[in-house]
Order: structure tokens, then C-alpha cells, then sequence
């Protein structure tokens, strides 16, 4: 799988949730799009991953 360009290996299918957890992400902050594809955050523990997905993360900093 491939992840903001970096690739992953995944002995078995994750959820979305589960991963973006894992990788040390607040995903309340966080956007996400799967394969092309914009992810709703409440489907985040509904959405599999697999070894041949690509994701991309974006993360949400506030500043002025």
C-alpha cells in the first residue's frame, strides 16, 4: 500500500480507522482519500485496506 507516497506493507487488511490509529494520527484532524476517492470520516472503521491501495493523509494545522 502506498501512503503519502510511502509504501507500506500489509500482512492483512486494516481498517481505515485502525491504521491512521496506529500511524500515531488524531483522526478528527484528518482528511483522507482512498484510490482517488474522498473517504467520509464516518466510514473510517468501515473502509478495508489492502496491500494494492493507495492513500493519501492530510492533516488539518491550525495557525495564524
Amino acid at each position: 500500500m502506498i501512503v503519502n507516497g510511502e509504501t507500506f506493507n500489509l500482512k492483512d487488511s486494516i481498517t481505515l480507522k485502525d491504521f491512521l490509529t496506529l500511524q500515531g494520527y488524531d483522526i478528527t484532524k484528518v482528511a483522507v482519500e482512498k484510490n482517488g476517492d474522498i473517504v467520509p470520516k464516518a466510514t473510517f472503521s468501515e473502509v478495508f485496506l489492502y496491500d494494492e491501495d493507495t492513500i493519501e493523509v492530510v492533516r488539518f494545522v491550525g495557525g495564524g
